[in-house]
């Protein structure tokens, strides 16, 4: 139920946060006055100077000592998704980069260490099970939802990486696929206590966001309860700087997340960009420790009719450690989503506070399993 039924979102006013800078470099220009040469300095646009990517302190709303300083911080969270659609989040309550995490990064590198042929046995087999070992050039994100079309991009420029997809594992109809206990101690237990501290964190998450668009607190723990996440381990391994100069060649494609919130665990190796929605540009967003990348995702897009922003944003490669005098590689990269999704039979309608009275919704009504499923049919091969 609305706190007030009448009322629709309005965006708050942004008051000073701590923010990481994606500022473009300036353009630098020469120009030969009075017989010497003058060197100026301008910034692009003003659009792009102004791109930044805030950090949020999530316990200031975890441990509010008032309802002011919880909305405000709620404030703050919706800001940044309206803006940037990525937000930095710290003290979030989950040890980082200590051993909790670290933990889980190590044992992700471990499982990709295995043989091919160990890991092949766990292969992606059911974009509606989304689960299991998926190699590499076997996937290519794009915002394309046109099969053929992924499939000549797939051809031309895979993504070069390689991912281990985990779901809820009481699931009665699709199972996760779990490497020997031989070949990986204690790789099931650690992912499944990570998976579900992940989805405890996107409730709490999904609480602010729900207030800070003017909804009821609890307003979204209904159609999330479900866990029906998709827990993502994701490796890039070395790369020759060759194999990655070729056109539309990343690691991971210029793309947007299919759920309402991606959380994203990084090691400090970078790569990860955003794209400025104004300008077009990608721009770093540079590893910080302690904090999460959390971003908005397209079903939280089109429940808030577009009022939170689901932002294209890609992997690319790091700076490189030269080998010879012409080729260089780049170093791994380990991270790990959480892909965070609504209830799998869940209407995602445009929310009643994201609707400007006299106006209709952006998008017609769609369920979790149809959007996802569908998106992951044309992505995989």
């Amino acid at each position: 139920m609305l706190s007030n039924p009448t009322s629709y979102f309005v965006l708050p006013s942004l008051r000073r946060m701590p923010v990481v800078s994606t500022r473009v470099p300036r353009s630098i220009s020469r120009s030969l006055r009075n017989g010497r040469w003058h060197t100026t300095r301008t910034l692009a646009t003003v659009a792009e100077d102004t791109f930044r990517i805030p950090i949020i302190d999530f316990g200031k709303y975890m441990h509010a000592s008032s309802t002011a300083e919880k909305e405000q911080t709620a404030q703050d969270i919706v800001r940044g998704f309206t803006d940037v659609g990525f937000i930095y989040l710290n003290n979030h309550g989950i040890p980082w980069p200590h051993n909790l995490t670290h933990m889980h990064l190590l044992q992700s590198a471990e499982f990709f260490r295995l043989p091919l042929e160990k890991k092949s046995e766990l292969a992606w087999r059911d974009p509606r099970a989304n689960r299991g070992f998926v190699q590499i050039g076997r996937e290519r994100v794009t915002q394309s939802a046109d099969a053929e079309e992924i499939k000549q991009l797939r051809e031309k420029a895979p993504d070069y990486k390689e991912s281990m997809e985990i779901g809820r594992d009481w699931d009665k109809t699709y199972k996760n696929y779990w490497p020997q206990e031989t070949d990986a101690p204690g790789f099931r237990r650690t992912m499944l206590d990570f998976f579900q501290t992940c989805h405890e964190l996107h409730v709490q998450v999904m609480r602010s966001i729900a207030l800070g668009l003017k909804l009821e607190e609890t307003f979204f723990d209904d159609k999330i309860h479900e866990q029906y996440h998709n827990l993502r381990l994701l490796s890039y391994p070395p790369i020759k700087r060759q194999l990655l100069s070729g056109d539309g060649q990343a690691r991971a494609g210029a793309h947007s997340d299919y759920g309402t919130l991606t959380l994203l665990f990084q090691d400090s190796v970078g790569g990860l960009e955003v794209q400025n929605p104004r300008t077009g540009q990608f721009q770093p967003a540079t590893p910080i420790p302690g904090t999460i990348v959390i971003n908005a995702g397209d079903l939280l897009a089109r429940w808030s009719n577009d009022v939170l922003r689901s932002t294209l944003h890609r992997v690319v490669a790091p700076p490189l450690k030269a080998i010879s005098e012409t080729e260089g590689v780049t170093p791994a990269r380990q991270s790990i989503a959480f892909f965070c999704n609504p209830n799998q039979g869940a209407e995602i309608s445009c929310l009643p506070t994201c609707l400007v009275p006299g106006s209709k919704p952006k998008y017609p009504p769609v369920t979790t399993e149809e959007y996802i499923v569908g998106r992951l049919q044309a992505t995989y091969v």
